[in-house]
């Protein structure tokens, strides 16, 4: 996929008390519509990130922007942004934390049981090891969700199971 560039805005999830960048329906039937690919989203060029598109009605989607992106570039609710997309060719479309390659190279095991999972699993096991700063933590969080991992019956896993819930 070439690199997509076009103008939109902030807006918010009322319902979901998210913010998001609008990503109109020719962008969305360029990129070959949604759930197709993961994407590298550059905003105002000054971020990056990996991302992929949610629907919206009348063949538009969206994608969310944090409220540390929007302060890290100066953007508001209703704030007009440049955005390029390219297609993310990283394995996963999300970062591996370090802590989670450790692990799986100490455990075929937890490796071949990841890799069994459909890719949105394994995003959520990667973004919620990732989303804490201490080191500890994520080795805590990693351990917690592979281990739990390994005691479900392969493709029946679920989140709440992966947690321990």
């Amino acid at each position: 996929m070439r690199a997509i560039s076009f103008v939109s805005h902030i807006d918010k999830l009322s319902y979901l008390k998210t913010f998001y960048i609008e990503v109109p329906a020719n962008i969305v039937k360029k990129i070959g519509g949604i759930g197709k690919i993961r994407l590298l989203c550059k905003v105002n060029q000054q971020i990056t990130f990996q991302c992929g598109l949610m629907s919206l009605p009348e063949g538009k989607a969206y994608i969310s922007i944090n409220s540390k992106r929007m302060k890290e570039i100066s953007v508001t609710h209703g704030d007009e942004v440049n955005v390029v997309l390219t297609e993310d060719t990283s394995e996963y479309g999300v970062d591996v934390p370090e802590e989670l390659t450790e692990l799986f190279k100490q455990d075929s095991e937890a490796k071949s049981r990841f890799n069994l999972l459909k890719p949105g699993m394994q995003r959520y096991i990667l973004n919620y090891v990732n989303t804490v700063k201490s080191p500890q933590l994520r080795v805590d969080r990693a351990f917690l969700l592979i281990s739990n991992l390994k005691l479900l019956k392969p493709g029946k896993e679920t989140f709440k199971e992966m947690l321990g819930k």
